[in-house]
């Protein structure tokens, strides 16, 4: 199994920390991750990607420790592609680069594929379908209940509840969202990530720019456009039966809202953190979509 580095680099104006497996020639395989986790979460398909020979980063995204808190103060959708798009960038990356991102970063890589499509070959989404699939069972009262925190993290009270009892909040979080895991390790990075109160503040500002635009930077007008729309590559949608945060019944058909060439598959055994929950499964979905030769 290929080993998992710790590095770093200078992207969109911010210090990214990074997981990186795989030769530094390799295709770039681009892993975002999303709310409340890290990118330790990629630990099971960096190796996986490297084996195949692609070169599989996966940074901690703007706020979270050790990566820097952005000068700019912006967490918008918008934001979270040109960093995407930047990373490419500072790697050294190609048009055979592939973009792979998890919740918050699905929200990343749908913008980033869009706002800047020369730059990726394939992309891979999970747990977040893309916007025009949404529909208004969103709304419906049982998804309602399991997204009580998006509407709760607009509150000032927001940093307050999720640092009470050491961030008991996010144990109850991983609890519903992937029943049955054990992600004691993985929570434990996650509280690592926010345990200083301007990260903490960060990691719920992407929330809080979510219905607030005096929040969002004009200059990114474009970039956040790109976000509400679908990828033009081919697109690997991955969703957890057994998701407690997004109910699969919120969604229409996936593959109708993506381009030719896409897949959705639903993934039984799988939560919220489908990656951790069955990652041998995950992984092979992934590389079969990627057009990996060998899958173990």
């Amino acid at each position: 199994m290929a080993k998992i580095d710790q590095l770093s680099t200078t992207a969109n104006g911010i210090e990214f920390a990074y997981l990186e497996a795989g030769p530094r020639d390799g295709k770039l395989a681009l892993c975002l991750h999303g709310f409340p986790d890290t990118a330790h979460t990629y630990r099971y398909l960096l190796p996986a990607l490297a084996d195949a020979g692609y070169r599989a980063v996966a940074p901690w995204m703007r706020g979270y420790a050790p990566t820097a808190i952005p000068a700019d103060g912006r967490y918008q959708t918008g934001a979270l592609a040109t960093d995407a798009c930047a990373l490419h960038e500072s790697l050294g990356g190609d048009s055979d680069a592939v973009l792979i991102g998890h919740d918050w970063g699905a929200f990343a890589a749908y913008g980033a594929a869009a706002f800047e499509p020369h730059r990726w070959r394939r992309v891979v989404t999970m747990a977040v379908p893309p916007p025009s699939a949404m529909s208004s069972k969103f709304f419906a009262y049982d998804q309602l209940k399991r997204s009580f925190y998006v509407f709760f993290f607009q509150s000032p009270l927001a940093e307050t509840a999720l640092s009470m009892n050491d961030m008991e909040f996010i144990d109850h979080l991983w609890a519903d969202w992937s029943p049955g895991l054990d992600a004691a390790w993985d929570i434990s990075k996650v509280k690592e990530a926010l345990g200083e109160p301007d990260h903490l503040s960060a990691a719920i500002d992407y929330y809080r720019a979510m219905f607030d635009p005096t929040r969002h930077d004009p200059s990114l007008e474009d970039a956040q456009e790109a976000t509400n729309g679908s990828p033009p590559q081919p697109t690997l949608y991955l969703h957890g039966a057994q998701d407690g945060c997004m109910g699969i019944e919120t969604f229409d058909d996936v593959e109708a809202h993506l381009s030719p060439g896409s897949k959705h598959v639903l993934v039984q055994g799988g939560g919220h953190f489908l990656h951790l929950d069955v990652p041998r499964d995950v992984n092979k979905e992934i590389l079969l979509f990627l057009d990996c030769t060998t899958v173990d």
